[in-house]
């Protein structure tokens, strides 16, 4: 377990240089502690930086940050894990090649992080062979469920579960994926009535439009979705009708926590106008990292857009939807992907997400966090990432 703090900038960028000269992110012993830096003092001249927040820590490379606040109060982030396995990127994100994950914590925003002992590693998975990409975590009757995608022997992409006693793990996975599950990003959303519901999907290299068709497609001219910008298309190689855009999915948990209770559904995301989100619209449609928020008797759900680079969000009235698009959460940060979570804290709202400002790398990503302003419509004002830019 290792604790560390937030960076001031003169820490960052030597992190930053160190990272880029490696490719692999700053190491430290698991039982070591890493001093906060010296704090500056009235005479130092104050350094200029084009990020809203720096990085959660630079010991290690994390990404996709699902955040909870559990029963003890304490701030946890379940991020992927990233590393640098020398693999040329791609669209299908080959060159993210992550192999297990590690649990961050925080008694409070902007206080000491600690970095905890491996949660999950891909070799204590039997059915998973690669890529253990952006996870979620749960919590019910004191067990810690960690749900994760990961690729299987043939380069399916499932989503397993694995449970823990503590919300840091170690976690034990279950023998086989969850039955029924395929493409990635889980999120486990828990209601106000005491039910769990996952959320999932991702298009390209996260294979959603190889399962359009209810059956995985091997075809290589469905890398992407792409097919479905072309309205004049009849018969639409993906399967969706028209040029409809891929939706994410979702499905009640079965009670155990580790099983579905229901074949998934499409989550309809639609327009002002009530139609569904184009896939043409790169704006709006759906690309992976699904997220829900309960606020007041409104359902949020958040996802990014993927190749325009944004953090948007739907709301409706019930976990199933329809959700009606209604606007930006989070403008494009330093890198490829944009991927978040909300979260609420002390009466606050929050957004985690990353960016690269420590590698310049888009596979060596860092988790920040800030803090997020919802109007008293209930809307949400954009954050900016790179304020300074």
């Amino acid at each position: 377990m290792r604790k560390t703090s937030l960076m001031n900038g003169s820490a960052i960028m030597l992190a930053a240089a160190l990272a880029a000269c490696s490719g692999d992110a700053p190491t430290t012993s698991a039982e070591t502690e890493v001093a906060a830096p010296p704090v500056e003092t009235a005479e130092a001249e104050p350094t200029e930086s084009k990020y809203l927040n720096e990085p959660l820590v630079s010991e290690i490379f994390t990404a996709d940050p699902s955040v909870h606040v559990w029963e003890d109060g304490r701030i946890y982030v379940y991020p992927s894990h990233d590393y640098d396995a020398g693999i040329p990127e791609d669209d299908l994100g080959s060159q993210y090649a992550m192999r297990d994950y590690i649990v961050l914590s925080m008694d409070e925003v902007g206080g000491e992080v600690t970095i905890h002992d491996v949660a999950l590693d891909v070799d204590d998975v039997a059915w998973a062979a690669q890529q253990m990409w952006a996870p979620d975590a749960a919590h019910k009757d004191g067990k810690y469920y960690l749900y994760f995608p990961a690729k299987d022997a043939d380069g399916v992409f499932h989503i397993g579960a694995a449970v823990s006693d503590s919300p840091t793990g170690p976690f034990t996975a279950e023998p086989e994926p969850i039955e029924g599950s395929f493409s990635m990003d889980p999120t486990v959303y828990e209601d106000t009535d005491g039910e769990y519901y996952m959320y999932f999907g991702g298009i390209w290299g996260g294979q959603l439009q190889r399962w359009a068709t209810g059956e995985y497609d091997a075809d290589p001219n469905l890398n992407t979705d792409l097919v479905n910008d072309d309205p004049l298309t009849s018969d639409d190689e993906a399967g969706q009708p028209d040029d409809v855009a891929l939706m994410p999915k979702i499905a009640k948990m079965g009670d155990d926590m580790v099983s579905f209770a229901e074949a998934p559904k499409d989550v309809m995301i639609l327009d002002e106008n009530g139609e569904p989100i184009k896939a043409k619209d790169h704006d709006r449609r759906f690309f992976e990292a699904a997220w829900v928020n309960k606020i007041d008797d409104t359902y949020y759900l958040s996802y990014s857009t993927g190749d325009t680079h944004l953090i948007v969000y739907a709301t409706g009235d019930n976990p199933y939807g329809p959700f009606t698009y209604q606007g930006v959460v989070n403008l494009p940060v330093e890198g490829w992907t944009n991927h978040h979570s909300i979260f609420e804290h002390d009466g606050k709202y929050y957004l985690a997400y990353h960016d690269v400002q420590l590698s310049g790398k888009s596979h060596l990503r860092n988790v920040k966090i800030t803090e997020l302003t919802l109007n008293d419509d209930g809307t949400i004002e954009p954050v900016d990432p790179m304020p300074g830019e």
